[in-house]
């Protein structure tokens, strides 16, 4: 087997981890897919995966969605996706590499933000809006609008469930709205597709392992290993960009 395959295993099994565990490594799938796929093609190879996972998610928790919530932050983030798909049409595999390495320790610095101050100001709608349009970019540039999403949603006072449900078809969503502009970029297509189905072993894997490990992890801890290997991965993007 070749070194595509077992990269794109590693990140399966990140993606299903992720989706079904603690949150937070969708910073760590793009550079290890870029070790073999080192450009904006990357967004491509790994978006169906996440269409999956998003599909597993949102049939796991699809009552007590706050579409009022939603209503607040999808409308620019659509407007999101189209400025980041004309950013992806304008820049090379070098600038991509190193702005996906800007927004990894961006989002990083964002989740240290969200576990010592509060984020009041997300009440406001006209910063809903905001974070909207910034998840909408972040989202369709890097994959990683995970830490905006949750800026926005921890301050709507959304029970547990709720809160899931929402944050998962909000996901869902915006990855069906990112596949038409991927497309018309020529980064997603037949062919990136049949090489995304190399993941789908490491995906189950990684969503089982997630599934039970959730229940035995200190999240706290874990999620200070992932901010570590995040900046680890940045700082490689900086170094070879």
């Amino acid at each position: 087997m070749d070194t595509t395959f077992w990269v794109l295993s590693v990140a399966g099994l990140i993606t299903g981890f992720s989706k079904f565990s603690v949150g937070g490594m969708g910073l760590l799938i793009l550079p290890v897919v870029m070790m073999v796929f080192p450009g904006p093609e990357a967004l491509g190879i790994m978006i169906p995966l996440y269409i999956i996972t998003d599909m597993m998610a949102v049939y796991s928790y699809r009552q007590q969605i706050s579409w009022r919530v939603l209503a607040h932050f999808l409308p620019l983030a659509f407007l999101g996706v189209l400025i980041g798909g004309h950013f992806l049409a304008n820049i090379d595999a070098r600038q991509f590499v190193s702005f996906l390495g800007v927004i990894i320790v961006a989002m990083i610095a964002l989740g240290l933000y969200l576990d010592f101050r509060p984020a009041t100001f997300m009440r406001n709608p006209l910063a809903a809006y905001g974070m909207g349009f910034m998840g909408g970019v972040v989202s369709t540039i890097a994959n990683a609008a995970g830490p905006l999403f949750s800026l926005f949603l921890l301050e709507q006072k959304l029970g547990k469930e709720s809160y899931v449900s929402t944050r998962a078809w909000g996901f869902f969503i915006i990855n069906l709205v990112k596949i038409p502009m991927y497309i018309s970029l020529g980064l997603l297509s037949v062919k990136t597709t049949e090489t995304s189905l190399q993941a789908l072993p490491g995906l189950a894997i990684g969503a089982f392992i997630g599934f039970h490990f959730l229940k035995k992890v200190n999240p706290s801890q874990f999620k200070w290993l992932i901010r570590i290997m995040s900046f680890m991965a940045a700082a490689k993007l900086f170094l070879f960009s």
